[in-house]
Parts: structure tokens; C-alpha cells; sequence
């Protein structure tokens, strides 16, 4: 959480032109600046991969920050920019408008209009429906932090103007909650908010929503999310039919602008009602579904995905690894980073530290065991789309997963199904070894050993007296 001082430029539109809310908003950003913003691409150095396993496998963790913006996230930005603003342009802080706004609600205000009119909410509501682990949450964090989480004002052209502006609030929905539930929250997070005052929450649910509304008309909220709404429990705010109509008082007597994210059960609560479908998208809905298989979506997350690598061998990208990974995770951006994660680790430390698709596999049966069942279900459903149009192959990866890791004492991994890797541990250690001895030639005593005995009537008897063949390994080393 970040606080600025209030710096005015003027503002583009020329409606907009003389309110200080909008004005003391960021720049407007171009294409090519927002990438850059919301794109986050942590650092693999060439050095940090010489390091000890102990110290890589702590480099690691910068995997789960990586932040790949897909095409959608300019167009959630550019909703939520024209939804602040727009809710903005309405409360216009040194006209008797807005101080009539703050001072009255909607059901409460005098009868006497002042001179520039009564308040007309431009709350608009914005919402992202997405199965869990596509990246909304993460996207929606990207195109909050643009923004400062608080705004404040002192003077505006030569006039006194001590206000705070919170510019967004962000609150997780707790689950199975009530509309009484989620105005505690509210109040919790926006309490959190550097500058804010902190209040007691009322005891009854009239009061609560009061006092929640009062607290964002002073702080001029810019726009609220609330994230995880499939949480919300329609049974205990009193029906679908009361929950949609608080939701719809929210953006109708604050003249906020919402923002819901929610997985999809909540779009089928939508579009129970017309009023609340319309009033829930007036601002834009977006539908963010897996990645596809393609350049330019899985292609270029994979690319910077794949540069995150702490081994101490690179493994290159080739197609068959992309598949792989793209076929484990479903197209899940979170699922694709938890399993390149988790192969990391699994071989990191090991005598051969390259990634495979044996490796992928592993990594998946590691980092995927309580969403296996919901993934399976996934890309069962994927399969069946594509039934009618091309031939499937046989599914191996639900007995890759399935295999586990055999460890030596020399912190050998050895991932099943691998040919390109040794599966006797007891013998790893010296065949790696020989493999990189300079002088082996001088270590075998008789170089002629095998091509003498193939030429004898009883070669397995010269292989026993020199010991290079044992008829029973049981009974000799047992």
C-alpha cells in the first residue's frame, strides 16, 4: 500500500476538466507503457544456477511471481480506468452537489435542490467470471497496483481541499457469507487503507450498511472488487432475490463503480434477474477461460515460463515439452507454474538435472494431487469437444502420475519411464564417475579381455576366473 501527494494535470475529456478527483489521477498510459506495467518477469541469472542445490531450490520461489499479461488484462484495465472516472464525474468535490451527496443519502436528502443540481450516481458494475487458477486474481492485482492506494489533497487551485481519496478497495468475499458479512469486510479493508481512521462496526445490518456507506462517500472511493463472490451464501443474505438487490444498491446509492470476480456459479446467480445481469456488466464482462495451445496465448507464457530455470543445466523449450506441460496443466497458467515449480525441485540436487517430459510428469504427480481430481474433469471435458474432429490418443499421463522417486544416498533422483537416466542407483555414482574419467583406458587391465574369451570354446569360464561374470549375484553378495 502506497499513499501520493495529489499532483493535477488536466484532465482530457472536458466535462472532466476542474475536478480535482479525476485530475489527480495517474496518466493516461499508452499500449506499449501498460505492458510494461502489468507484466512482471522475475530475474534468473546465469551465476545463480552455479549455486549450491540449497540455495536454488530457495531461487525457486521467483517462479510464482511471474505475470504474463494475456490480451484480456488491457481491456480489464481500460474498464476499470473509464469506470473510475466515470464514477468520479459525478462528485465533483467543491460543488454543493457532492457535499449534498455526503452529507444526506439517497432516502434522506432535503426537498431543497441545490443550485447545481442533486447527486446522479454513474456507478457502473464490471465483472470477471474465470475458473479458479486462470490468473484473475493475479491480473487483477497487476491492474490495481497502477493506481496509488490513497490520494491526498490539501489545495486545489488556490482553494482549501483537505480530503483523502481512496482510489480502489479490493475485498476477498469470506465464504459462506451474508451481505452482513461481506460490509464487516468492507469496513475491515478499508480501515487497513494508509490515512483511514479506523471505526467500530455497528451491530444491526441497517446501521452496518449505513455506516459502510458513509465510510466510502467520505473517503471517495473509486471503485470497489470484491473477489471470490462465489462465496457469497444466498441462503443466509436472505435469497437470491435480496443478496442481487444489495448488490444493485451498492453501485445505485454510492454511485461507486463494482468490480466482481467470481468463478462460475456466480454468473448463473446473475442472470436471475435482467436488472441485475444488466447493472452487473454495464461496465464490461469478461469471461476468462483457459489458455489455448496456440502462439499467441500458451506460447508466449511458456516462453518466459521457461527462462525461470535454477538447474544447473538449461534445458531448451522444444515442442514436445510445451505440449507436455500444456496437456499436465490443462492450459492453467497457476497449475502450469506449481508443476514447472515442483520438476525443479524434484531434480534439483540430483546428478542430472535436466527436464524432461518424464521430469514434467513427476513434477505434475507432486504439485497436482488434491486438484487431480477437478483436472482430470477438465480434460475429460476438453477430450470430449474434440471427440468429433480429431482421434485421440491414448491418456498416460493419469500412470506417470501415478510413479514416485527413487533417492540414493547420493541424492540421485531417478524419475521412472526416463531411459536418458540411470535406474540402478547403486551403480550411478561410479558409472558417473568413469564417464568422466580422462585415463580410462588405463584403468582396464585387460582392454582384450572379451575378444579372447569369444574366441574360446568356454567363454563364461575365462569371465569367472577373471571376475567379470557372476552366474549368481545372490548367493555371492547376498
Amino acid at each position: 500500500m502506497y499513499v501520493e501527494n495529489a499532483y493535477y494535470q488536466k484532465a482530457i475529456l472536458p466535462e472532466h476538466v476542474g475536478n480535482a478527483l479525476i485530475e489527480s489521477l495517474p496518466k493516461k498510459l499508452t499500449d506499449e507503457e501498460l505492458v510494461d506495467k502489468l507484466a512482471n518477469y522475475p530475474k534468473c541469472l546465469t551465476e545463480d544456477t552455479q549455486n549450491d542445490p540449497e540455495i536454488r531450490v530457495e531461487y525457486l520461489t521467483r517462479i510464482k511471481r511471474l505475470r504474463q499479461p494475456q490480451l484480456v488484462y488491457f481491456d480489464v484495465f481500460r474498464a476499470v480506468e473509464i469506470a473510475i472516472k466515470d464514477g468520479y464525474s459525478s462528485k465533483e468535490p467543491l460543488s454543493p452537489t457532492t457535499m449534498n451527496y455526503l452529507h444526506y443519502s439517497l432516502d434522506e436528502r432535503p426537498s431543497i435542490e441545490p443550485n447545481t443540481g442533486f447527486f446522479k450516481p454513474k456507478g457502473c458494475g464490471i465483472t470477471i467470471i474465470g475458473e479458479s487458477g486462470v490468473g484473475k486474481t493475479s491480473m487483477l492485482e497487476q491492474v490495481l497496483s497502477i493506481y496509488p492506494d490513497v490520494i491526498k489533497h490539501q489545495s486545489y487551485k488556490g482553494m482549501s481541499l483537505p480530503l483523502t481519496q481512496v482510489v480502489w478497495l479490493k475485498v476477498d468475499c469470506p465464504d459462506a457469507s451474508s451481505d452482513k458479512g461481506l460490509c464487516y469486510r468492507n469496513l475491515d479493508e478499508i480501515d487497513r487503507k494508509p490515512e483511514i481512521m479506523n471505526s467500530k462496526p455497528q451491530n444491526t445490518r441497517a446501521l452496518l450498511i449505513k455506516q459502510r456507506e458513509a465510510k466510502k462517500k467520505s473517503n471517495f472511493l473509486g471503485i470497489l472488487v470484491i473477489d471470490e463472490m462465489q462465496n457469497l451464501n444466498t441462503a443466509k443474505a436472505g435469497g437470491a432475490e435480496r443478496l442481487l438487490g444489495f448488490l444493485h444498491n451498492l453501485m445505485n446509492n454510492l454511485g461507486i463503480p463494482i468490480l466482481f470476480c467470481a468463478n462460475p456459479p456466480f454468473d448463473k446467480l446473475l442472470s436471475k434477474t435482467l436488472k441485475a445481469a444488466r447493472r452487473a456488466e454495464s461496465g464490461g464482462y469478461f469471461d476468462i477461460g483457459l489458455l489455448k495451445n496456440s502462439e499467441d496465448e500458451w506460447g508466449l507464457f511458456v516462453d518466459e515460463l521457461w527462462k525461470l530455470q535454477w538447474t544447473n543445466v538449461q534445458t531448451p523449450l522444444t515442442q514436445d515439452l510445451s505440449d507436455r506441460l500444456f496437456n499436465l496443466s490443462v492450459g492453467n497458467m497457476d497449475l502450469a507454474v506449481r508443476i514447472f515449480y515442483a520438476s525443479q525441485r524434484a531434480v534439483i540436487g540430483s546428478l542430472d538435472e535436466r527436464i524432461t517430459t518424464d521430469v514434467l510428469n513427476k513434477g505434475a504427480s507432486i504439485a497436482i494431487r488434491a486438484s487431480k481430481p477437478a483436472t482430470d474433469e477438465l480434460r475429460l471435458s476438453l477430450l470430449k469437444r474434440k471427440k468429433e474432429s480429431t482421434k485421440e490418443t491414448p491418456n498416460i499421463e493419469a500412470s506417470a502420475e501415478a510413479k514416485v522417486i527413487t533417492e540414493s544416498k547420493g541424492k540421485l533422483v531417478t524419475i521412472p519411464g526416463d531411459l536418458s537416466r540411470p535406474h540402478h542407483p547403486e551403480f550411478a555414482q561410479r558409472i558417473t564417475e568413469l564417464q568422466y574419467q580422462d585415463d580410462l583406458h588405463a584403468l582396464i587391465d585387460d582392454p582384450a579381455l572379451i575378444q579372447r574369451a569369444s574366441e574360446e570354446e568356454g567363454p563364461l569360464d575365462i569371465l569367472k576366473s577373471a571376475g567379470l561374470f557372476c552366474e549368481d549375484p545372490l548367493k555371492t553378495f547376498g
